[in-house]
């Protein structure tokens, strides 16, 4: 029975069985893979059809090169049609097997030479013999204003988009007559501008379906709006209006002083927030790094209007600023709407761009014994590296090596890391999680755990321990799994458009680009476990370690025992 004998309904972007008495079967085509990754078919009927995959886009759409028969094959026929689908399947999708072809309920593009469509959703579609791309992920194109500011945005065609002001602006920059500023600045970024009252402001937001947010860091502050992708003008209208025309009022600047003032008795109650600030503060003993991003109670009291217009004038220049944005965003309109809200205003910050304080890392402890409290919360870290070093990859690497754990987790013995299996045996802690946190010029790679009164000296103990075997004997199997476990985990925060847009401006003003995955990708898989053992002994072995402590720690070891346990005696 010839191709053009067989009925098929082609309808609603899927595969459907048509009018046919017998089964359709792949094996009916002769499909051949070239060398150049495109598929070759000949049906019963002697046509003849080439197909290319194309990685250009994240459908992998897929279409015709060039399409040779015999005179009675018709490109737009029903036979045409059917043997570009089935030479699709049978190249792409299935080369060693043998399935229906209206097995298929994914839906798939194809375009044939009468520019006929289906849409291929999903990544079934990657060949055996595609380029080793990790994702088909849109490109994020990045443009610079005369004044410096830089436009960054990456268009993945949602409903909906983030969009931000990232600032290299934060605590690191301030001093100590006027720390807490960054972050009091934020806070009043939302109480209304010279075209908008706080009443106004939040009207237009709410009647918008949109969410205004801030925050504040060590070394940036941050502004973002999410909204539908149609109200992107507004968004990065209002947003420029809040950093550069804030009235900053002596009555809202008082009430926010009490909101920020009860804001720090909400953290000091957290205290996992309260040991990395004491981790902070001795690590960085008398510099920016080593303040709080609230500042003290006595600076929240004293800040006045003329110290937040300083701080903008000062830091809230063109070039120490990144416009963002992902989601469905264009990237010309993005560009078009800076230049209109931001290529002059910002000129007129005159004046050098502050220079980055220096800070010195000093191994020493902090120690607030409490015995009414029920556990021990303790932190120690050494002195890592900034964003853009060479081996942070690697401290990545080792910081997923000793991975996070909880009593609430399964596994047991089973669990990926060495250090959470001695946990969970010898029940030495109630949960603990490593972390390895950067900055431009510096970083703290550690652990944070919490733990019963009794059992801190051994738990403590055991994590110097594995510290040590990663300088000395970690193995390429458990390189390989902590490799995979951290891609992993980063491929999935980039999950939905504001964690994109994060990405792009953190990573826009550490690296001044946006690294792209698969680069990132190639930079992990380099890493193996020579690579981790000559990273971490020269990071952790021997070196003093920086250690903040809160709450019955009266069998925490003394300081110097903790430094001697920070090498083993080596042939």
């Amino acid at each position: 029975m010839k191709m053009q004998e067989r009925g098929v309904l082609i309808g609603c972007g899927e595969w459907k069985r048509g009018r046919t008495e017998d089964d359709i079967q792949v094996s009916d085509l002769d499909v051949r893979v070239n060398e150049d990754g495109s598929a070759s078919c000949s049906g019963p009927d002697s046509s003849h059809e080439r197909f290319e995959e194309c990685h250009s886009h994240p459908s992998h759409k897929v279409g015709p090169a060039n399409c040779r028969g015999n005179p009675g094959h018709e490109p737009g026929s029903t036979s045409s049609t059917l043997s570009e689908m089935a030479a699709v399947a049978r190249a792409v999708l299935l080369p060693a097997t043998r399935r229906r072809l209206w097995g298929f309920t994914e839906r798939f593009v194809v375009r044939g030479v009468a520019r006929r469509s289906l849409y291929f959703g999903g990544n079934r579609l990657r060949s055996t013999l595609a380029t080793q791309v990790v994702l088909n992920v849109p490109e994020t194109r990045v443009t610079c204003l005369e004044n410096g500011l830089r436009v960054a945005s990456e268009d993945s065609g949602l409903s909906t988009c983030t969009v931000g002001l990232w600032i290299d602006a934060g605590s690191r920059y301030e001093n100590e007559k006027n720390n807490g500023t960054a972050h009091f600045l934020e806070h009043m970024a939302f109480k209304g501008t010279k075209k908008r009252s706080q009443l106004d402001l939040e009207l237009e937001i709410e009647n918008m379906g949109a969410h205004l947010n801030a925050y504040t860091s060590r070394e940036q502050t941050v502004y973002y709006a999410k909204a539908f992708a149609e109200d992107l003008p507004r968004a990065v209208e209002i947003l420029a209006d809040i950093i550069q025309n804030s009235t900053l009022g002596e009555a809202e600047i008082e009430r926010e002083r009490g909101v920020i003032l009860r804001e720090m008795q909400e953290v000091e109650t957290n205290l996992q927030e309260v040991v990395f600030d004491y981790l902070h503060a001795t690590a960085y003993q008398n510099t920016a790094l080593g303040r709080t991003i609230l500042g003290p109670t006595e600076n929240i009291k004293s800040i006045n209007r003329k110290d937040l217009v300083d701080y903008i004038t000062t830091h809230y220049k063109g070039p120490r600023i990144v416009l963002a944005a992902a989601g469905g965003v264009s990237h010309d309109e993005l560009l078009d709407l800076a230049k209109f809200h931001f290529g002059d205003s910002l000129c007129t910050h005159k004046g050098e761009i502050p220079a980055l304080p220096p800070c010195k890392f000093t191994g020493s402890e902090i120690r607030v014994r409490d015995d009414k409290m029920p556990l021990a919360h303790l932190a120690i870290a050494v002195e890592a590296v900034g964003w853009a070093h060479p081996d942070t990859i690697c401290l990545m690497v080792a910081n997923t090596l000793i991975g996070n754990w909880d009593r609430s987790f399964g596994g047991g013995m089973n669990l990926s890391s060495k250090l959470a299996q001695l946990t969970c045996h010898g029940n030495l802690c109630h949960s603990f999680q490593s972390f390895n946190t950067s900055y431009t010029d510096t970083g703290l790679w550690g652990l944070y755990m919490v733990c019963e009164p009794a059992t801190v000296a051994e738990m403590l103990h055991v994590v110097q321990t594995e510290w040590m075997r990663l300088c000395t004997s970690v193995t390429e199997s458990e390189v390989a799994r902590a490799k995979n476990l951290l891609k992993t985990n980063m491929l999935l925060q980039l999950d939905g458009s504001t964690p994109i847009c994060e990405d792009i401006g953190r990573q826009m003003l550490c690296y001044n680009r946006r690294i792209p995955i698969p680069e990132l990708e190639a930079r992990i898989d380099a890493v193996n476990a020579e690579t981790i053992r000559e990273v971490c002994t020269k990071y952790i072995y021997d070196k003093s370690p920086a250690i903040a402590a809160v709450g019955p720690i009266e069998q925490l070891p003394d300081f110097n025992q903790i430094h001697s346990n920070m090498r083993w005696l080596r042939d």
